[in-house]
């Protein structure tokens, strides 16, 4: 898989959670466990059908699946992209600390 392709889940998984509503959905989430829509409309400021659409794109991107219960739909975490994420935030601070150690060499050098 190329690069850019590699990146364009973590794209949408970072773009996701970059809406504080969308990030309190997914704290309550982890914290909690799998709760309805009503449940989750109580942890953010916004109407339910604003809450859905925060909903929705965090399934578009992976993070939490439905299912339907009666009247109501339960959400629940997703972990994997959780788990994709992390990965790559450690590849990332692996990299920054060769480029810290390659310029302090530098500087040292000289």
């Amino acid at each position: 898989m190329s690069a850019p392709a590699a990146e364009a889940p973590l794209s949408s998984f970072f773009n996701a959670l970059g809406d504080p509503n969308r990030l309190r959905i997914v704290t309550r989430l982890c914290d909690g466990g799998p709760c309805s829509t009503t449940d989750l409309t109580e942890v953010v400021p916004v109407s339910r059908q604003a809450a859905t659409k925060h909903l929705l794109l965090l399934e578009s991107a992976g993070l939490v699946q439905s299912q339907r219960s009666g009247r109501e739909r339960i959400w629940r975490m997703e972990p994997a992209p959780l788990a994709d994420a992390s990965e790559f935030l450690i590849r990332l601070s692996q990299r920054w600390d060769r480029a810290i150690d390659r310029l302090r060499a530098y500087v040292e050098d000289e």
